[in-house]
């Protein structure tokens, strides 16, 4: 395995004194200690929490090697001297790694650079200080079990005795992190019912949004706490089965669309006036709450914090069970009532204890500090809350966010599905969501009938039938008011994830350039997955670094310490980069020009190449049926069914490793048969390897605290066999739409237009004897609507060519 931290404080000498006392590891016995030998089997007496008596604790020394001939044991009662290479080979054990299989015996240093793991390199016989330096770095170190040290005894239980801690003298900060020093046993649960700034079902009052509050118990003795707040729209549960009836048929016809000229200006979201509701009158005040639950759908990034001085807030937000209003999929009414929440925890905006009473009740257990996390439609919500400029949201973690919902549901004037999810569009999403559903009183008698016809509405404003830009997708584009950022972002994207496509992320970077805040990126080679467990990257501890400085404001570095742009190697296992910048637009491009069969360096032909896109019944039946098969096969350069229904380029084999950072240009003059069509791309690594599999594999159990909840320890593995290729990123344009993608022009059959066109942004390495090869074809089964229409297409050669950006 490989370690790589990137949120590990180095600390000097003063550091390590004051905070090794701190934590209790520094006492009157360890500073009392005669020899460096003492000190360490004191320090490592404390980190045998589950031992009582000398007698075990020796027991479990003598289980230790010290020295290749000789156990912890026996070796620090022959008041031998600490040097680092026995203080490495027992660090070695103690964070789980083996023998024979992770280190040699003889050499354990050896094995602390092959992991990367930190370490002292004082030479010789180690002094007291020498050796409590070391100790710092250990504690500090992650294990084999993918979490420092530290946590490992925490998940032990070594906090335990700081549960008590008087008020003032929490939260406690280790190495710039806070430290689980809050007991989860003893977690408070409340609902409180915030009242909106909207009336999205329009019944004439404000909607009520249910909030669910973790928080710990000291916040009755006096503290005050931050909150991890994520809005969730599945919180409340889902609608499976109205979703599926929902979805659209993909296998229709692509049509001819009526030219028009149609300006930015012509479909802008202007916003929309309404008046309303006055607020509910106030029966009075208090500071109980009468609701309470047992169990949250929660994130277990937010379960890992409540036990380190935060509190976690879930809504789901308008249109869900127990509150009110409908689902709107992304549009201004839900991102007001998302940022309501934030300003009732700022303490600017009313909530009550129930939805009848009008007992209002203030936020006044949270500091007013506040920081989004979450994941897809939740890391969205968290973007387009920091887009309002709202005060009070000190920062956002989103992860595989939407910055544009076009972008989601559309591309390039074409309706495209997320990837795996066929049929699915703007107000399927609203229908699965709208958990009010799951109350038949509250759905079948007060919001049945609006709900329906807002839905026939939705259908015809989203457009599905033209896919162009329009107004209802601009009113959820929240890259519009980017410039109104005021919190830090630390933005986490996949660069296989084909649901939340990469230029969601890409689109939000480039416009953060110009925004004065702190901005950072993790690049992974996942789909659409949390990375909170991976073992190969320090993620938690870089959220907690990150909001320890953010939402208690530590002066830890973490703005300088992080570099801008964190990326997971493609090519070789547990490794992950540091850059600084991503998707620059500065960057030189390089020109690789059609040929046939081939992408040339130098233009070496006029031919006109075609490609047909019906298939026979039976074969397109077939794909439909089994996607996964169609993917293959549209890359197979060996003849199938589809080798006629697309061109195969490659280019030279590599002859270095080459890294293809942002996004790839494709142009190309093409003729379609018909008054329309679509061309779709997709970039090829060609090259027998063993790959990355596409899902990371589990490892083992991950304790999030002290008989606390639990993760699955994940990571990406090789592939037990090699593979030909690999797809690396995808585009898709309507040849009607070759402008932009809110104005449509007139395509003539059988005459050439330039397209120009990018495909999703990467960061891919092309390693040495590889080859880079393009896909041209036309629909994808796995996301255009399939159609299967004897459509024909003709690319001139000499006129067609890609511009990639190699770093």
């Amino acid at each position: 395995m490989k370690n790589n931290q990137f949120a590990r404080l180095n600390a000097d000498h003063q550091m390590v004194i004051e905070e090794l006392q701190r934590i209790h590891f520094i006492d009157d016995s360890v500073q009392a200690a005669s020899t460096p030998s003492a000190a360490y089997r004191l320090l490592l007496r404390k980190a045998f929490l589950n031992v009582k008596g000398e007698s075990a604790f020796d027991a479990k020394l003598k289980n230790i090697l010290a020295a290749p001939d000789i156990n912890l044991a026996d070796y620090l009662s022959s008041g031998q001297p600490v040097t680092r290479k026995v203080f490495y080979l027992v660090a070695l054990q103690l964070c789980g790694f083996l023998a024979d299989i992770d280190y040699d015996i003889e050499d354990p240093l050896a094995a602390m650079e092959k992991i990367q793991l930190p370490y002292l390199h004082a030479r010789g016989e180690w002094d007291t200080d020498r050796l409590l330096d070391a100790w710092y770095l250990l504690l500090t170190t992650h294990t084999k079990g993918g979490q420092t040290f530290l946590d490992q005894l925490t998940n032990q239980g070594y906090f335990v005795p700081f549960y008590d801690l008087p008020a003032d003298r929490k939260p406690l900060f280790f190495n710039g992190k806070a430290q689980a020093v809050f007991d989860t046993s003893r977690l408070i649960r409340e609902v409180v019912y915030v009242e909106s700034s909207v009336d999205a079902d329009q019944d004439g009052m404000r909607d009520l949004l249910k909030v669910e509050i973790i928080r710990p118990e000291d916040t009755n003795k006096g503290l005050k706490v931050p909150v991890l707040y994520t809005a969730s729209p599945y919180n409340q549960g889902i609608n499976d089965e109205a979703g599926k009836k929902a979805t659209h048929n993909v296998n229709v016809p692509l049509t001819e669309k009526k030219p028009d000229d149609v300006h930015y200006e012509d479909i802008a979201w202007k916003g929309r006036k309404c008046s309303l509701p006055d607020p509910r009158p106030v029966a009075g005040t208090t500071k109980d709450t009468c609701e309470t639950f047992s169990h949250e759908w929660s994130y277990t990034l937010n379960d890992y914090f409540l036990a380190r001085g935060f509190a976690v807030v879930y809504s789901a937000g308008i249109g869900t069970r127990d509150s009110d209003g409908i689902q709107t999929c992304g549009d201004p009414q839900q991102t007001e009532a998302t940022i309501d929440v934030i300003e009732w925890l700022s303490g600017r905006r009313r909530a009550f204890t129930n939805r009848t009473d009008n007992m209002a009740i203030d936020a006044w257990w949270c500091s007013g500090s506040v920081a989004m996390t979450g994941r897809s439609y939740l890391g969205t919500l968290a973007t387009a809350a920091a887009a309002t400029g709202v005060e009070g949201l000190k920062t956002i973690i989103p992860e595989a966010a939407i910055s544009s919902w076009y972008d989601y549901y559309r591309a390039g004037g074409l309706t495209l599905a997320p990837g795996g999810f066929p049929g699915e569009d703007a107000d399927v999403l609203a229908i699965e969501t709208l958990s009010r559903m799951k109350s038949a009183a509250d759905y079948q008698l007060n919001i049945k009938n609006f709900f329906e016809k807002q839905m026939k509405q939705m259908a015809r404003d989203m457009d599905r039938e033209s896919g162009n830009y329009n107004t209802f997708w601009d009113a959820r584009n929240y890259l519009n008011n980017v410039q109104k950022i005021k919190c830090d972002v630390l933005m986490v994207h996949g660069l296989n994830d084909w649901n939340v496509k990469p230029r969601q992320a890409e689109q939000l970077w480039q416009k953060l350039r110009h925004v004065p805040v702190c901005k950072k990126i993790i690049l992974h080679q996942g789909q659409h997955i949390y990375i909170n467990a991976f073992r190969s990257i320090d993620y938690t501890d870089i959220v907690n670094l990150w909001i320890s400085h953010e939402l208690y404001g530590i002066s830890n570095g973490v703005k300088e310490l992080l570099p801008p742009v964190i990326v997971q190697d493609n090519v070789v296992p547990e490794t992950w980069h540091a850059y600084p910048d991503w998707s620059e637009p500065d960057l030189q491009k390089s020109t690789l020009y059609f040929s046939p069969g081939k992408l040339a360096s130098e233009p070496d032909s006029h031919q006109i190449l075609s490609f047909k896109d019906q298939l026979p019944e039976e074969v397109f039946n077939r794909y439909c049926a089994h996607v996964d098969q169609w993917s293959h096969d549209i890359l197979d350069d060996q003849k199938n069914p589809l080798s006629e229904n697309r061109l195969l380029l490659k280019s030279e084999k590599m002859t270095r490793d080459r890294i293809i950072d942002g996004k790839v240009g494709v142009h190309v003059r093409v003729a379609s048969n018909r008054p329309f069509g679509l061309l779709s791309f997709q970039l090829v690594d060609y090259g027998e390897a063993r790959r990355l599999n596409a899902s990371p594999s589990p490892i083992q159990r991950l304790d999030l605290g002290y008989h606390w909840r639990e993760d699955r320890l994940r990571e990406f593995t090789l592939a037990r066999f090699p593979t030909p290729f690999k797809m690396i990123t995808k585009g898709h344009i309507n040849l009607q739409n070759r402008e932009n993608t809110w104005k449509v022009d007139e395509l003539k059959p059988d005459q050439f237009y330039d397209i120009a066109t990018e495909l999703q942004p990467t960061f891919h390495k092309l390693v040495t004897g590889h080859r880079l090869g393009l896909i041209v074809y036309a629909t994808d089964f796995g996301m255009t609507v399939r159609g299967n229409q004897p459509l024909r297409y003709s690319l001139a050669l000499d006129h067609s060519f890609l511009t990639i950006p190699f770093k």
